[in-house]
């Protein structure tokens, strides 16, 4: 099969339902030559309905990242899956997670920042370590984040937590550089997806593409996010670390 990710081994993880950009970022990777594995947390069943919606149905590994029993088991599992010759070349890591507290700055207690910043954040790490011995020179780890440059409406905590991220990919970038792995970031726009539900006054949040975006954007279409994680899964970027690609609309860039 050819295409940008012929022959490659990806993992990807946050894939819950087709609007997601965790599931776009699997079915390109499929149709670019990749096998991917999925991993779940929670609603397992759903997320196993959703791997057969891929080109090619995708195994499901239960992943709960705040769990050391599940990220110290996780190699062994996609060993089981592949066999002897166990390798990844590829992890995404689209996992976000706040509880409600966390949507409010001035009130929210630290059990809520904490969660918000060990699940957003620290997972980004944790994933990297726990699948570490699978990967070699020229591999890549892909995370998901939304612009940290800036205080966003409604955003609150978890665009603190999304700060964590940022920073996190850059020291991950470089102790992991001297391994021939790149670690990136894609900074995508507001996407409709069941995340998206989670996160009181979105609407207003998201009302921002309406109106900024010079390309524009659409809310409802994750593509163009997963179509940028697959380029940074790819080879195309053998020297690029430590970076966050926008894939917004050019939101990013615009002034007051």
């Amino acid at each position: 099969m050819s295409g940008i990710l012929a022959g490659k081994r990806i993992l990807v993880t946050g894939v819950l339902t087709e609007a997601s950009i965790a599931f776009q970022a699997a079915k390109v990777a499929q149709n670019e030559g990749a096998e991917v594995i999925l991993t779940g947390f929670g609603r397992l069943s759903l997320v196993e309905r959703i791997a057969k919606r891929l080109p090619k149905e995708a195994p499901v590994i239960e992943l709960d990242v705040t769990n050391q029993e599940h990220l110290d088991g996780l190699a062994d599992k996609v060993r089981e899956l592949q066999g002897e010759d166990a390798r990844l070349d590829g992890i995404v890591h689209s996992i976000a997670f706040g509880p409600q507290g966390a949507f409010n700055f001035l009130d929210a207690t630290w059990e809520d920042v904490s969660t918000a910043v060990q699940v957003s954040a620290y997972s980004y790490k944790s994933l990297a370590m726990a699948l570490l011995p699978l990967m070699g020179e020229g591999a890549s780890i892909v995370g998901l984040t939304f612009d940290a440059q800036i205080a966003w409406p409604k955003y609150d905590w978890m665009g603190v937590a999304k700060a964590a991220l940022e920073g996190t990919n850059r020291y991950l970038a470089r102790d992991l550089g001297p391994k021939g792995i790149r670690c990136n970031l894609v900074s995508a726009g507001p996407i409709k997806s069941m995340a998206a539900k989670s996160i009181p006054g979105f609407e207003e949040l998201a009302d921002v593409w309406n109106h900024r975006a010079p390309i524009g954007w659409d809310l409802a279409d994750p593509e163009p996010a997963g179509r940028g994680v697959v380029g940074m899964l790819s080879d195309f970027f053998p020297r690029t670390t430590g970076e966050i690609v926008h894939v917004d609309g050019g939101v990013h860039m615009m002034g007051a």
